[in-house]
């Protein structure tokens, strides 16, 4: 080895991002580039793979541009980035379909037909209350039937990465443990695409890629790209693992009882365990193959939590002159003492729909507000939303894995920067909260597996646990928390009986 550096490339819905660490967990250099997407019409979101594709070139090309000499020391590139998503390829991985994350939503009524008959399959065996690649397969196949003839493979968007990075041959396909849970068409305890699920569907597996572990090399960078990238050809290619696995990984959420609260655009709570136990009570949580081989995540997550705050901020709070940072600095500062509560004012901010129970009639609801109220109340209720939405799924876990403590939850993410939304969590829940400071964690998560991949990391949670950095603690407040339980049965109410003044909403 030379000086053992590894570069981590994120492949977001919004930006790519790329880090290069060396073992010591020092970032060397960051790039991000954007990712177009296109939005027709309502319920259409599309991004193409080859701009995609191009995007990841420009931004690891910025960050070997920074790297100078250095990037000779480059021993591996991993990756991580969305984890629910459509995309299928030819046999030259040219894009057929282009990639459809979920946020692109025209495959839900087939997404609502499929749960009538397989939802507890979904869940038993798949381990998701919200499949996406199994709806979305039968969606184009019926839609768009000449195009389907010609896929050669069904993947997730770090495989296509990989898969153009390598040159592969189309049969060596992969798609890492972390992602399969929301195809909808996996075996989840074993491992394995399930038969009973894709023979349901149609779906011959002959379609789907090799399912890998999250340190598997899954090829080479190919000589081609490595001149346009300015990296040594041949540098080991890492499956490495989805975005909220790898962040788990990143921040030392690696042994059963740990949690980690990630507060970002798509908001996620996630409890390390040994093994599954479908939540078929609630249907609260879904389960994630954890980075370490045999271990599992229970996780809930509230599609577009943190876009919906930051939509908010943007559109009836920031001033015209103001930045995004500061405006989101300047609410902070006004909702601070606020009581819990918001004083009278409830909200719904599930502005696209609840993920786990299933529900796409849901959408966003203010209610109780009067003339007194003003937008930092509105925010606040909006935390507040979200906050019980987390607290709802932390129960299921309780209930679920009542000889596990959880009583503890690390929190990363932008969010983890609001000391307001913290403690609000803190005081709903009953448990003590911990901010980490490591920024990336998921990029940090993703070398760690690269690093693991080539040798220089033999032992994955010793690692993780090794590089852990803690900031300030929240402990719960027994009275504001009396108060926020209150308002979490109100709003558990709430989201099943506005169900049908949403639906007829709709059908006006």
């Amino acid at each position: 080895m030379r000086n053992n550096l590894f570069m981590a490339v994120d492949l977001g819905t919004s930006f790519i991002k790329t880090g290069v660490y060396d073992t010591a967990g020092n970032c060397l250099a960051q790039a991000s580039e954007p990712v177009r997407d296109y939005r027709p019409e309502p319920g259409v979101f599309i991004q193409k793979g080859a701009e995609l594709f191009d995007s990841a070139l420009a931004c690891v090309k910025d960050a070997v541009k920074q790297l100078g000499d250095k990037a000779g020391s480059i021993e591996a590139m991993v990756f991580s980035g969305q984890m629910s998503g459509f995309m299928g390829v030819d046999a030259a991985w040219e894009d057929i379909t282009t990639w459809s994350c979920s946020l692109d939503t025209r495959y839900m009524p087939y997404a609502d037909r499929q749960m009538k008959g397989l939802k507890d399959d979904f869940l038993a065996i798949g381990g998701t209350n919200f499949p996406a690649m199994a709806p979305k397969y039968e969606w184009y196949k019926t839609e768009f039937p000449a195009e389907a003839k010609k896929i050669a493979k069904y993947l997730m968007i770090s495989g296509y990465v990989i898969g153009k990075l390598g040159n592969l041959n189309i049969e060596d396909a992969v798609i890492d443990r972390s992602y399969i849970s929301w195809t909808g068409l996996a075996d989840v305890g074993r491992g394995v695409w399930s038969g009973k699920i894709c023979d349901a569907l149609g779906l011959d597996t002959k379609y789907l890629p090799k399912i890998v572990d999250c340190n598997y090399v899954c090829g080479r960078l190919a000589p081609e790209y490595a001149g346009i990238l300015g990296l040594r050809p041949g540098i080991p290619l890492v499956a490495g693992a989805g975005d909220k696995v790898a962040g788990c990984l990143g921040a030392g959420n690696v042994e059963s009882g740990r949690v980690v609260f990630e507060a970002s655009s798509y908001g996620e709570v996630s409890c390390c365990v040994k093994d599954y136990r479908p939540d078929v009570t609630e249907r609260r949580l879904d389960v994630l193959c954890s980075a370490v081989p045999g271990e599992f995540y229970v996780t809930h997550f509230a599609a577009g939590s943190g876009i919906t705050l930051d939509w908010f901020v943007d559109n009836f709070y920031r001033r015209h002159d103001e930045d995004k940072k500061t405006a989101f600095a300047r609410i902070e500062k006004a909702i601070e003492g606020m009581p819990a509560g918001s004083r009278g004012l409830m909200a719904i901010g599930l502005l696209g729909g609840s993920s786990m129970p299933i529900d796409g009639a849901l959408r966003g609801l203010w209610m109780g507000h009067d003339w007194s109220h003003g937008p930092e109340h509105f925010y606040h209720a909006l935390l507040e939303s979200f906050t019980y939405d987390f607290a709802l799924a932390l129960e299921s876990a309780d209930r679920l894995y009542p000889e596990l403590d959880f009583s503890e939850v690390r929190v990363i993410g932008g969010g983890a920067r609001s000391p307001v939304w913290i403690q609000m969590n803190a005081d709903t829940s009953g448990k003590k909260y911990t901010a980490l400071t490591m920024n990336d964690v998921s990029m940090w998560g993703a070398v760690i597996l690269a690093g693991n991949a080539v040798g220089v990391f033999p032992d994955l949670k010793k690692t993780a646990d090794n590089f852990v950095k803690t900031g300030r603690t929240y402990e719960p407040r027994e009275e504001e928390g009396k108060i926020h339980r209150k308002h979490l049965e109100y709003y558990k109410a709430a989201l099943t009986e506005t169900r049908g003044f949403f639906l007829r909403l709709q059908q006006l």
